[in-house]
């Protein structure tokens, strides 16, 4: 029998490896959040703050440890709109989103059956908004774990029909910008957001830092170089996403 030279089995090796490279290449990791947005009476919010530390924390934490969702924050208000709190978790896929309150809910309120009114007279209207992953300081689709001790939120209204251009736009001109100044230290995270379901906000840009002076000193370095190095691109997104809200929030718990 003709023996196969070395060389000819190497290759044959490298091509039965390439259809399985090419579709992890190919495989986008996906996360999606549940955002809640409260408004509270500013004179208990703090009560507010003691429910979730004492009820919600246990549960949530214990809820991404069994790997019911991928993690959960609490973030409060610090200069911005009519929110004054903001609650999110995380999962990899939008059936484990939803089905998270099912599996977490139920033991709050078994656990503290009159946590969820405590929290309800304080903080008595809200938004919920569902958001996947865009690109971001951890690659696409993925929410950064590590992040700061504040946090700024742009929420863009935008035009439907082009949203996907300005993702672009963020992706080839901002994002770069954006990962350096996470790799020299001036701010620890930031991402992008994109709407699937909710009211008419569109977009978040999102971006945390070590403290307030620090991110507001990075957003400014930041915008700086964007208008020198791509102006044309930053007017461009302008065009489709020209209006915005700007939130600052103190994180005030997040797992991981």
């Amino acid at each position: 029998m003709r023996r196969l030279s070395l060389s000819f089995m190497l290759v044959a090796a490298f091509l039965l490896c390439l259809p399985a490279t090419a579709g992890a290449q190919e495989e986008e990791q996906k996360t999606f959040v549940y955002a809640t947005y409260f408004e509270c009476d500013t004179s208990k919010q703090k009560i507010a703050d003691e429910v979730v530390k004492l009820v919600w924390a246990p549960a949530y934490d214990a809820a991404v440890e069994a790997g019911t969702i991928s993690q959960w924050g609490w973030l409060t208000h610090h200069t911005g709109g009519k929110w004054r709190r903001l609650f999110y978790y995380a999962a990899p896929s939008l059936d484990a989103l939803l089905d998270a309150p099912d599996a977490i809910s139920p033991g709050i309120q078994k656990n503290s059956p009159g946590a969820g009114q405590v929290f309800s007279e304080i903080c008595n209207a809200h938004e919920d908004y569902i958001w996947q992953a865009g690109i971001g300081s951890r690659g696409a689709g993925i929410v950064p774990p590590e992040r700061g001790k504040v946090g700024s939120s742009v929420y863009f209204y935008c035009k439907m029909s082009e949203e996907e251009r300005a993702d672009e736009i963020v992706e080839e001109f901002f994002a770069p910008i954006y990962n350096s100044y996470v790799e020299n230290g001036s701010i620890t995270s930031w991402g992008w957001l994109k709407h699937l379901f909710g009211g008419k906000w569109r977009r978040v840009a999102t971006m945390t830092a070590t403290d307030t002076k620090a991110l507001f000193a990075a957003r400014n370095a930041i915008f700086a170089e964007v208008n020198e190095k791509a102006e044309a691109a930053s007017d461009e997104f302008g065009e489709i996403c020209g209006s915005h809200q700007d939130f600052l929030w103190n994180i005030a718990h997040e797992t991981p």
